[in-house]
């Protein structure tokens, strides 16, 4: 296809980044949330959106089989910039990448004594290079459902999980003790589109661009 594809995953990463898009003169013609098209077309006879989870937009942009895509830091982090440029930060779902522990547990003396820690998170990489950083010891457990849940069900001592409002870590009780990083979303690229389609992409990354300021 000649034209542009533009990966994006459902609920707020979609939501958040239409305004972007219809500065950039681009409306979907269907709403991800009640359609059960995974290829939606748009206003724009040469532009389409495909839906992906979250975790894939890196994947289909890096392959080729989207010239653009929206995905989280921490997606990033996680997947690696290999053929990605990364030229935006959105400022969209933001939200920051924190250590929770279950309230009550000392995890300030457990780390002075050099305890091994057991952490549940889908972000491996990233807890890694935290805890590392740190030089606490830590099993690390990857997990791709509710985090909150292993330290209540005692298969962890801590998580490393994203925070927006706190809202279910309190509901669980949880408490977020180390701030990693904050997360927002990036558009990424596809480096051989960059140059192959320079003249349709570029106007879209522009618009994008201004939205942003």
């Amino acid at each position: 296809m000649n034209g542009i594809t533009i990966a994006l995953s459902k609920g707020r990463i979609f939501e958040e980044t239409l305004p972007l898009l219809a500065a950039a003169g681009i409306v979907p013609s269907e709403n991800p949330e009640t359609s059960r098209k995974l290829i939606i077309p748009t206003n724009r006879a040469d532009v389409r959106v495909v839906i992906v989870r979250a975790t894939d937009a890196p994947t289909y942009v890096q392959y080729g089989a989207a010239d653009i895509g929206v995905a989280g830091k921490d997606v990033l982090l996680e997947h690696g910039g290999d053929g990605l440029y990364q030229p935006l930060d959105l400022k969209i779902a933001k939200c920051r990448m924190m250590v929770a522990i279950p309230e009550g547990f000392d995890y300030a003396h457990a780390v002075r004594q050099g305890a091994r820690l057991k952490v549940a998170t889908k972000y491996i990489n990233t807890a890694r290079e935290h805890f590392a950083a740190k030089g606490v010891h830590v099993d690390l457990i990857k997990l791709y459902g509710s985090m909150e849940l292993a330290p209540l069900a005692g298969l962890a001592d801590a998580i490393v999980d994203l925070v927006s409002t706190g809202g279910t870590l309190k509901a669980n009780k949880l408490v977020a003790v180390e701030h990693i990083l904050d997360i927002s979303s990036r558009l990424i690229v596809n480096q051989a589109a960059l140059k192959l389609k320079r003249e349709t992409l570029a106007p879209i990354l522009e618009a994008f661009a201004q939205a942003v300021k």
